[in-house]
């Protein structure tokens, strides 16, 4: 089934509105931002935005009693932007007439509207998840699926079906915006986002709908320690059959297990790590990209570059002159 087209390949900004509902926990919230912030701030580029609002135009009060200001209630004139429905704790309460009404609206003139953990109660209130796949929280998994016979209740961590998203969780959704950043800007700048947070991303199995499916965490001794050797082997890059050998198994079975653990074969995710070394030299330093190249295994600065562009859409060159730039300018922060 076809993923809705914001989870395409793009280099352009995002804007996300947020709709937040009385009692959800800061860290749902949090678990929607913060990695979008980390790929602004990593890439350097503002690549998401995002506006929250409440069913009231008032400030929210989250479950620890911490109000959350936004930018008003909710617009119903049709936008390009996704619709993010965040809950945690009595959702009925704000699941009015007036409100299921506006869902709907939203429905029909957004690309795509997302229920985050008990959001995915008022998605399927407003009849928005009929003949869909979708998940809720595990506690809440047998009320919802006979609340809802027409949804086609499981239990993943989170499911993109069509236009609608649900996740069953605060760290589900966190593994739900890294793949977005994953999809929009590729492997490598969702891999250090998830080590901005020292976060080991949930890798699911796609079969009918992607990229949903079972969750497992990298469980599996021989991919952690393949893991380590390439952390520990930046510069001088291990091949592939030497990097099996170290961990006792076959080239071949090692990229199964990297595929079944972390769903990205050794080589790009090997890649994406000295791409993100090399990036951090660039933007942090001053060193000739010669030399950058070599400390992160590349065979030339010219191989380097066109590596480079292809992950991250502009040259070395083009990011140092873009952010340098910027810090030097008045006025202007980092």
């Amino acid at each position: 089934m076809r993923v809705a087209s914001v989870f395409e390949r793009s280099m352009g900004p995002l804007n996300i509105d947020l709709l937040v509902l009385p009692d959800t926990n800061l860290i749902l919230l949090a678990s929607v931002i913060e990695p979008l912030r980390g790929a602004n701030r990593i890439s350097g580029n503002e690549l998401y935005q995002w506006q929250i609002f409440s069913p009231d135009g008032l400030p929210v009060t989250t479950t620890s009693s911490i109000a959350i200001p936004v930018q008003g209630s909710l617009a119903t004139a049709a936008s390009n932007s996704p619709l993010f429905v965040l809950a945690s704790y009595n959702w009925r309460q704000s699941a009015t007439s007036s409100l299921k009404r506006q869902l709907s609206h939203a429905a029909r003139h957004r690309p795509l509207i997302a229920g985050i953990e008990s959001g995915t109660w008022l998605l399927a209130e407003a009849s928005l998840l009929d003949g869909l796949s979708a998940t809720v929280h595990w506690e809440d998994y047998e009320d919802f699926a006979l609340a809802y016979p027409n949804v086609s209740s499981v239990k993943d961590r989170y499911v993109i079906d069509g236009k609608r998203l649900t996740t069953s969780g605060s760290l589900p959704t966190v593994d739900l915006m890294l793949e977005l950043i994953r999809h929009r800007q590729g492997y490598s700048l969702a891999l250090e986002v998830s080590r901005l947070f020292r976060y080991e991303q949930r890798q699911f199995h796609s079969e009918d709908r992607q990229p949903s499916g079972t969750a497992t965490r990298c469980e599996d001794d021989r991919v952690s320690k393949a893991l380590h050797f390439m952390e520990e082997n930046i510069e001088q890059p291990l091949l592939l059959e030497k990097l099996a050998r170290k961990v006792g198994v076959s080239a071949r079975h090692l990229q199964d297990l990297f595929q079944a653990s972390i769903g990205a074969s050794p080589h790009e995710h090997y890649l994406a790590l000295r791409l993100n070394a090399a990036r951090r030299r660039v933007i942090e330093t001053n060193f000739p990209f010669a030399d950058i190249a070599a400390a992160t295994g590349f065979n030339s600065a010219s191989a380097f570059s066109r590596c480079y562009k292809q992950s991250y859409g502009e040259s070395p060159t083009e990011t140092r002159a873009r952010l340098h730039h910027r810090v030097r300018a008045p006025g202007v922060r980092a």
